[in-house]
């Protein structure tokens, strides 16, 4: 067998270990009897989003299990007919059977990585927020392009965007904009995104010189009915406001922009899309995800370690550098990821660099890192 593909089936292995730790898949035919169980309950349905969150989990589990007994017998059948068609000396079958290993290696790699979005809220929808930092007019267009960059990334995984607050710029750009993000996992595979994005460029604005920009990412999980958060509504200020919009169709002609100030911990949230009834319930929403972020990095203290380090948008605090120039290259300051390909990144190519921030483990360190351990 060639030493190639003894590699592959090596790379198998290690991701249906993986799989399998990650599931439990010992006692996983078990938890799957618990589900049927559970639905054949007639009064199941009494609470439906209790229900729905009953089907869902069972749903995955099913999927997960699918997946690992598809790879499992995959790399078995596969190298007993390599096997075979060595004993037998037929090229054909054992190059057929190396081609379905190599497909499986990359099939199992991208199942290993969505193993890995199974924390609390990372199969929720997700509030993006971006803002921009220093840098002035430059960073006012730095922000509209990271905007205009996860809005094409989202598309491109067929998510629903929805826009539900943006503050345009002065002269050029935006100030900030927030954007509910609607899919599978959509929170678990944002959550990589919150911090500072630095961007190195000439700049576009006729001065010829090359500029640095800053805007910070912030991604918040949106809380489904199962959680329960509760907001005091004597320690919050709700005020309406003229949205000022980017003109035409977009303005806004009553004070129908809602503004949620939540006094304890100042966290401010907004939304000037919709009626002023839509823009109290989509801020109250987003208000109640952002007090659910709390909790999240309270229990969490590397997610926490993350969020203190952030910063303010600007020189220090970056996660990310995008330089265009003298050079083409994005890096994650995290985990040392890099490509040269910066427009295929700006233009939503960002399954790389965000593999790269799923695959650390809580150390720190890369997941080759800490198998070479």
């Amino acid at each position: 067998m060639r030493a190639e593909t003894q590699a592959n089936i090596e790379k198998i292995r290690k991701s249906l270990t993986l799989l399998g730790q990650r599931m439990d898949i010992e006692t996983a035919p078990h938890r799957l009897e618990e589900f049927n169980a559970r639905v054949e309950d007639p009064t199941l349905w009494d609470d439906p989003a209790r229900a729905q969150k009953l089907m869902r989990d069972r749903q995955m589990l099913v999927d997960r299990m699918g997946t690992y007994e598809a790879i499992r017998s995959g790399l078995a059948d596969n190298a007993e007919l390599i096997e075979l068609g060595e004993m037998e000396d037929d090229a054909e079958v054992v190059a057929e059977a190396e081609a379905a290993l190599t497909e499986l290696v990359e099939m199992a790699a991208k199942k290993e990585l969505e193993a890995l979005l199974d924390g609390e809220a990372d199969g929720n929808d997700a509030f993006l927020e971006i803002n921009a930092g220093a840098g002035g007019t430059e960073a006012c267009d730095w922000a509209q392009m990271l905007a205009r960059m996860y809005v094409r990334w989202a598309e491109g995984r067929g998510f629903e965007v929805d826009q539900q607050d943006m503050s345009p710029g002065t002269e050029a750009g935006i100030k900030s904009v927030v954007y509910q993000i609607k899919g599978p996992n959509a929170y678990g595979w944002l959550k990589s995104e919150s911090g500072v994005h630095r961007l190195v460029r000439i700049s576009p604005f006729g001065k010829g010189t090359r500029e640095t920009s800053f805007a910070s990412v912030w991604v918040y999980p949106v809380v489904d009915d199962n959680i329960e958060i509760e907001v005091n509504p004597s320690e919050i200020r709700i005020d309406t406001y003229r949205s000022s919009g980017a003109g035409g169709q977009h303005v806004n002609t009553t004070d129908s922009a809602v503004r949620i100030t939540h006094l304890p911990t100042g966290i401010v949230v907004t939304s000037s899309e919709k009626s002023q009834h839509q823009n109290r319930d989509i801020a109250m929403k987003a208000l109640k995800s952002r007090l659910y972020q709390m909790e999240l990095e309270r229990r969490t203290a590397s997610i926490q370690e993350a969020h203190d380090n952030k910063g303010d948008a600007g020189w220090g605090n970056q996660i990310r550098s995008y330089v265009l120039q003298p050079y083409q290259m994005v890096k994650d300051l995290r985990t040392g990821y890099e490509t040269s390909d910066t427009s295929g990144v700006l233009d939503g190519d960002l399954d790389g660099v965000m593999a790269s921030v799923l695959a650390m483990d809580v150390s720190g360190k890369s997941r080759a890192e800490a198998r070479a351990d």
